[in-house]
């Protein structure tokens, strides 16, 4: 590639577009951009600041294609686009960039059901914190953890690269991203069922989530032992490479069954949803972990951590049992990956006060103290809404949530939140139609459940209510006799602002 050449790309104001068009001026590279979209609706015009890239809005002028020598188009656009019968520019594809600008920094993925952008986030800080550059997206308003994001994002100036590792529930697009990152290692928080509208079956999602694994060849592993379908993936795909194990000493609090990877159902002794203590009878059993976390104190905020050499006291900022597994690969992370001592990874930990939308204690409104998470499949709900029973007892919960698994899902979510929580209040369309069969079922529910239906909102993945039913649903649960309101989903952390409205 000559850097006395021009790129001209097309659709500069899309993701994939802007990340090409970073990465070619880190380079070295010359770079135009054109876009259909208008300077001030240009979404990611923020990350192109400060790049000196002269950028063409509307409709690609002649000028535009007189100074480009090669084109990049967006991958979505076909081959036989009118653009490029009117201009003869050879073509650069999306493929070649990743094929050309190979990553050239060591790259860690982190993947799993639930957990991932907190991991993530916080092994990030701990970077930072220690003077190590993670390369950046800085797409405002993207998470970005999956299809070609990461890919690009790990070409991106850094030390590192640490990558959040997500899928839409399409088979091929996790171990794409560890292939073509050239990822070292990476972190598996845990596999609980999720996206099975499109996947079909949890076996089915869990060879997905397996990609990581498979892909990673003889990569350094670190994953939760106490998941069974984790430990049952490393051993099916045979995995080569160096496999790190942890987890919590702690009672169970619940059977759960999960399938195993050998078809079986086995019941689970849960610590959290979907992980705990099992055994199979394909001799799947719950291993001696590498690193165990004990003597956990949720109240002060503290546990213990018995590495292979040490045993460290750890002082966390945030709440709840599922945050000590996260904490814990975190470190374990921290010290393999960023060869960072233990002294300069505790410290990070303690000032670490989560991610927005994460048990994020948004206000108090009338005395009444108003959270927000994320959660938006069964184990996550399940797992968060447990934490908030043990910190706070009584609460109302207000579902925002649609589930990627359909009405399984739907109904797996509403189970676990009438198991927590003192009322309900149903917001979402999907969680209004499990609340209405449930009522019919047992009209005693009448005194828990309020339903809060405004309009039959169209879901888009797992936002599943409108900004106005979130406000109504809010403002319904600030009418019942309970001091602490939890509003779970995605609509939930999306529309927060409501609350301050209120």
């Amino acid at each position: 590639m000559n850097k006395n050449k021009t790129f001209g790309i097309i659709g500069v104001c899309g993701a994939n577009g802007n990340l090409i068009a970073r990465i070619l001026k880190q380079r070295g590279y010359n770079v135009i951009g054109n876009d259909l979209s208008s300077k001030e609706d240009c979404r990611f015009a923020k990350a192109l600041e400060g790049y000196d890239i002269e950028v063409f809005y509307g409709e690609a002028p002649e000028e535009f294609f007189e100074k480009a020598d090669y084109i990049i188009p967006p991958a979505s656009l076909p081959k036989d686009a009118a653009i490029f019968k009117k201009f003869d520019k050879p073509i650069f594809e999306l493929y070649d960039v990743i094929e050309k600008l190979k990553s050239e920094k060591p790259v860690f993925g982190i993947t799993g059901t639930n957990g991932k952008t907190t991991t993530t986030t916080l092994l990030k800080k701990i970077a930072y914190d220690n003077g190590i550059k993670p390369c950046e997206h800085d797409l405002e308003g993207m998470q970005g953890n999956a299809e070609f994001i990461p890919i690009l994002q790990s070409r991106l100036d850094g030390d590192v690269g640490i990558l959040e590792v997500g899928t839409f529930g399409i088979p091929g697009t996790i171990g794409r991203i560890v292939r073509d990152t050239g990822m070292s290692g990476g972190l598996i928080t845990n596999i609980t069922p999720d996206h099975l509208n499109d996947l079909g079956s949890f076996k089915d999602y869990a060879n997905v989530k397996g990609e990581f694994i498979s892909e990673l060849g003889f990569g350094q592993l670190i994953v939760n032992g106490q998941d069974p379908t984790i430990m049952g993936l490393i051993r099916e795909m045979d995995f080569k490479g160096e496999v790190i194990t942890f987890g919590v000493d702690e009672l169970p609090e619940s059977v759960g069954m999960k399938e195993c990877v050998c078809g079986n159902e086995i019941a689970v002794k849960e610590i959290i949803s979907g992980c705990g203590y099992y055994f199979c009878k394909c001799g799947l059993t719950t291993p001696q972990v590498d690193y165990i976390a004990t003597n956990i104190d949720l109240k002060n905020r503290t546990f213990d951590l018995h590495t292979p050499s040490e045993k460290l006291t750890v002082k966390m900022n945030v709440d709840g049992l599922h945050n000590v597994y996260n904490i814990t690969g975190v470190i374990i992370a921290a010290h393999k990956f960023l060869n960072l001592p233990y002294d300069k990874i505790l410290p990070s930990i303690a000032s670490f006060s989560g991610v927005s939308g994460r048990m994020e204690e948004v206000a108090t409104v009338d005395g009444k103290t108003i959270f927000v998470d994320y959660a938006h499949n069964p184990a996550g709900v399940e797992t968060v809404l447990k934490e908030f029973k043990k910190l706070y007892g009584d609460f109302t919960t207000v579902i925002t949530v649609s589930s990627e698994s359909g009405e399984t899902g739907d109904k797996d979510i509403f189970n676990s939140v009438l198991k927590y929580s003192k009322f309900i209040v149903p917001a979402s369309v999907a969680s209004q139609k499990v609340a209405f069969n449930e009522i019919k079922a047992n009209s005693e529910l009448n005194d828990r459940i309020f339903l809060n239906h405004i309009d039959d909102f169209e879901k888009t993945g797992t936002l599943g209510a409108s900004e106005e039913e979130v406000k109504d649903g809010i403002k319904k649960a600030l009418n019942l006799d309970c001091d602490v309101v939890v509003a779970i989903g995605e609509a939930a952390t999306k529309f927060k602002k409501v609350i301050f409205e209120l």
